[in-house]
């Protein structure tokens, strides 16, 4: 017996409903679990779920499609046909020669052949099934502190701010922002410092707090960080560690003058944030 054309047709858009289900299952269980919020900025979440629930609605008309045609297709044993009127054979010079005509056995034959182009979208159907599964049983981990030492600093404009907070109130970002918007660094002299971050290595200098500043998603982040005087006797934290860090401002002299350094008090590891990224 050979393979029903029918079946493999049903067989192909049960693969294409299955994987845009699951799909649609990966991209509204980021929105809702947290995961989303370690690869995109919040305000492009609701496109996310939106598109998720699109994927979804093809899905089920997938489906609906892949099961109607099933109910609608044949039994698949062949149709009974009425045996072919045969005519005495004809003698002599006049008679014709037999025509050549396909058998019965050798139609369903041709009509069992699959179009490699159909073989083709079932396997990939079936291949993104399998990483949308990978994808759901696999949450993603990025390494900030990798991601970070592959893109430039961020150089954003140092332009003046509208409105500062007080020290103590002033996030990570906040304090790079607003040592670049005021070029002198002993007006934040003794300033207390409460900021959250993980460690970020840097070539030839001690280790940095940071944050990944996004436009959109990682794909545009930028790291941000301020240098800071770890404790001395201690071990250095550990890369992409997340840090809390409360002490003060302190000037530090360099090569290029004086400059900021965090002179912690406290340091405490904590979790990473559910909203590691900063617009």
């Amino acid at each position: 017996m050979g393979r029903n054309p029918a079946h493999d047709a049903r067989n192909a858009a049960i693969l294409r409903a299955l994987a845009l289900g699951l799909w649609a299952l990966v991209l509204l269980r980021s929105c809702f679990d947290g995961r989303l919020d370690l690869l995109l900025r919040r305000s492009f979440h609701p496109l996310v779920a939106l598109s998720g629930v699109v994927l979804l609605l093809l899905a089920l008309l997938q489906a609906r499609w892949a099961f109607g045609s099933a109910a609608e297709a044949p039994s698949g044993r062949p149709p009974q046909t009425r045996p072919p009127k045969t005519r005495p054979p004809q003698t002599g010079p006049l008679a014709a020669a037999p025509r050549a005509t396909a058998s019965q056995d050798e139609l369903p034959a041709r009509s069992r052949r699959l179009n490699p182009a159909e073989r083709r979208d079932g396997w990939t159907a079936l291949a993104t099934a399998l990483l949308a599964a990978l994808l759901l049983a696999l949450p993603p981990n990025p390494s900030f502190a990798d991601l970070a030492a592959q893109r430039p600093p961020d150089e954003g404009s140092a332009g003046e701010l509208s409105f500062v907070l007080p020290p103590a109130q002033r996030s990570l970002t906040d304090w790079v922002r607003l040592l670049r918007s005021q070029p002198d660094p002993a007006l934040f002299d003794g300033d207390p410092v409460r900021i959250s971050g993980f460690v970020l290595p840097m070539p030839n200098q001690p280790p940095q707090l940071a944050r990944l500043l996004v436009r959109c998603c990682l794909a545009d982040a930028t790291p941000v960080g301020l240098p800071v005087r770890w404790p001395a006797g201690r071990p250095a934290p550990k890369a992409d560690q997340w840090l809390a860090i409360e002490g003060r401002m302190a000037l530090e002299p360099g090569p290029s003058g004086a400059s900021l350094v965090v002179v912690p008090s406290t340091v405490r590891s904590i979790a990473r944030p559910r909203y590691p990224l900063e617009p």
